[in-house]
């Protein structure tokens, strides 16, 4: 009995996009830290023009 069956090995990351996982989470937690910095500022900010 002859059967013909393809599996794919799960090592080959076929879909995988060729990126740097570490320099994402790096960009992310830079670019969150800095917005979060603005809207902290901005709140501030507005906080002394109101009080």
């Amino acid at each position: 009995m002859d059967v013909n069956i393809h599996v794919n090995d799960p090592r080959e990351h076929i879909n995988e996009e060729p990126r740097n996982d570490f320099w994402d989470l790096v960009f992310g937690f830079v670019g969150m830290f800095g917005f979060m910095t603005v809207i902290f500022f901005g709140f501030v900010i507005i906080k002394f023009l109101v009080g």
